[in-house]
């Protein structure tokens, strides 16, 4: 066996040429990396419109059939809310689009928010045995909707990608779900807000 003289062809590249073709190498993935990611916002805005036209779909029919909605509800004021939450949440897509405020970083805020939603909803519940305080309920559901107006703005944004948290392109279903809940949750609390019910 021999032994390589120092010098010879054995020697380690030099960096210049090791790292000869990384910038050719770090704007394909750059670029892979960009349609990677439009592919995947795609794949979950289409999956939240089957979610949302398959929702809308069965509400109406229950509607329509039982008269389920409209026991508990105006038709004008489902019809008004359900205007309100698709307005709000175009609003806020374009907002997440466009914006350079981080969302994603407020984290705690949210979670501050929501403990005080929890508070709200046990003191509404240990309120509501000795008489219905219709401003509590009021101010609890106007929470609700701002809350979920932020998680919507929050989730949009850990879909886009463009900040400092993002969903990772594989985890579609789970970026569907969290956005879809969003809306949902949403159009409930504007229905407590605005749904007049029945008398």
């Amino acid at each position: 066996m021999k032994k390589g003289k120092v010098g010879d062809d054995n020697e380690p590249p030099t960096y210049l040429e090791a790292t000869a073709g990384y910038g050719e190498m770090e704007a394909q993935f750059a670029f892979d990396d960009k349609t990677i990611r439009r592919t995947f916002i795609r794949k979950v805005y289409a999956i939240l419109m089957v979610q949302l036209l398959v929702t809308v779909g069965i509400t109406l029919s229950m509607a329509f059939m039982m008269g389920f909605m409209s026991s508990f509800y105006n038709t004008t004021s489902v019809v008004l809310c359900l205007g309100i939450t698709a307005l709000v949440c175009l609003s806020v897509t374009i907002f997440s689009f466009q914006s350079k405020i981080d969302v994603t970083s407020c984290e705690g805020v949210l979670f501050s928010l929501c403990m005080v939603m929890l508070l709200c909803a046990i003191t509404i519940s240990i309120v509501v045995p000795f008489g219905y305080v219709p401003w509590l309920h009021a101010i609890y559901a106007v929470g609700g909707a701002i809350l979920f107006t932020l998680f919507l703005a929050f989730d949009t944004q850990l879909l886009l990608g463009n900040k400092r948290y993002s969903i990772s392109p594989e985890e579609y279903i789970f970026a569907t779900l969290s956005i879809y809940l969003d809306i949902i949750y949403l159009f409930s609390f504007l229905l407590q807000i605005m749904g007049g019910g029945r008398e």
